[in-house]
C-alpha cells in the first residue's frame, strides 16, 4: 500500500465533514490492514476505514458496514451483520486489496442501540422490523452515507465494487459522487432466528436476497 500511504500518512486540516486523524497498521485474524481513523465533525462520530493492499482509485472492492454491536461483537443470530462483516474482510484479503468502512452511528439503521433493542423486543412479540420502528415513532432507516463517501474520496477512491445487498447504499454513494461500477452480493446463509427478518428486508426494504426462498425450505426441513 506504499502508493496510498503517502496520502494516508498526512493529517487533513479540514474541520468540517470527515477529518482524517490517524493511520496505523492493524493486524487481524483476516490479514494485515491499515486502520484509518476519522472524526466526523458534522455528527461527532468516530469512524474507521480498514484498508487492505494497494487499493488504487477505480473499481475498489468496498464494503460500507453499518455498526451493529449485537451482531458484530455479540454474534447475534437476529441479523446477519457479524457474518457479513467477517465475509467482507475475508473478501478484500482474497481480492488482494479493498476497503471496509465501518460506520459508527448506524446502529439499528440509525436509531441507536437502546431503540434497536426496544424494536427487537417488539419483533419478539410479532411485529416485523419496519413495523417495530414505526411503532416506536422512529424512522425505518435513518442512516446517512455522506461521511462514507467523504472517507472514500479522502482515500482517493473514485469508483467501487460495492459489497452490499442494499440498493439504497448504491444510490447514496452515487448521489455523493462515488461511482458504483458493480454491486457485489454479500449473501449469508439464513437461520431459523433471522429468516423472517431477512424476508422483511427483501420485501419491505428492497434488499436483493435471491437465496432466501431455497434457504427457507432448508430451514423448515432441518430447523436450523
Amino acid at each position: 500500500m506504499t502508493e496510498n500511504l503517502g496520502v494516508l500518512g498526512e493529517k487533513s486540516s479540514r474541520r468540517s465533514g470527515a477529518e482524517r486523524v490517524v493511520n496505523t497498521p492493524l493486524p487481524t485474524v483476516y490479514g494485515q490492514f491499515q486502520a484509518v481513523g476519522y472524526l466526523d465533525h458534522d455528527r461527532g462520530d468516530e469512524q474507521v476505514a480498514l484498508v487492505y493492499g494497494e487499493i488504487g482509485t477505480e473499481n475498489v472492492l468496498t464494503r460500507l458496514h453499518s455498526e451493529c454491536l449485537t451482531g458484530d461483537a455479540f454474534g447475534s443470530r437476529h441479523c446477519e451483520c457479524g457474518d457479513q462483516l467477517a465475509s467482507a474482510l475475508r473478501a478484500v484479503v482474497a481480492e488482494g486489496s479493498g476497503v471496509v468502512v465501518y460506520l459508527r452511528g448506524h446502529e439499528g439503521r440509525g436509531i441507536g442501540l437502546l431503540a434497536k433493542l426496544r424494536a427487537m423486543a417488539l419483533q419478539a412479540e410479532g411485529l416485523d422490523t419496519v413495523e417495530a420502528n414505526l411503532a416506536l415513532g422512529l424512522p425505518v432507516d435513518a442512516r446517512d452515507y455522506g461521511v462514507a463517501a467523504e472517507i472514500l474520496h479522502d482515500l482517493g477512491v473514485r469508483s467501487v465494487r460495492l459489497m452490499s445487498n442494499n440498493p439504497r447504499k448504491r444510490e447514496a454513494l452515487v448521489r455523493h459522487g462515488v461511482r458504483v461500477a458493480e454491486q457485489v452480493p454479500l449473501l449469508i446463509e439464513p437461520c431459523e432466528s433471522n429468516i423472517t427478518y431477512l424476508r422483511t428486508k427483501r420485501e419491505r426494504l428492497d434488499h436483493i436476497l435471491p437465496h432466501l426462498d431455497a434457504a427457507a425450505l432448508d430451514v423448515v426441513a432441518h430447523g436450523s
